[in-house]
């Protein structure tokens, strides 16, 4: 790895790192429970792309494999979250 990238995936995991300790701070804060759910979204993204930046700092598949897991995992949980604010339920 050139240290241009090293130095790259290094900054980048500073600002993600940053943006995971401001969402946590959302999660925690929020006044309301819309606010939590964008929250932990973002918080499902934010995981996700901290993932695959360790992927490419360490040449890492597995890495890549979590982030999907990750990835459709939240995805999943958004959906029942929206439905259950909406609805009250979220098996019909």
């Amino acid at each position: 790895m050139t240290p241009v990238i090293a130095f790259a995936c290094t900054f980048s995991l500073g600002c993600v790192g940053l943006a995971l300790l401001l969402i946590g701070v959302r999660l925690m804060k929020g006044p309301a429970a819309q606010d939590r759910i964008m929250a932990l979204d973002n918080l499902y993204i934010t995981s996700m792309l901290l993932l695959l930046l360790l992927g490419i700092r360490h040449d890492s598949v597995s890495n890549l494999n979590a982030a999907l897991i990750i990835g459709l995992i939240g995805f999943a949980s958004s959906m029942a979250l929206g439905k259950f604010i909406l609805r009250g339920e979220v098996i019909e």
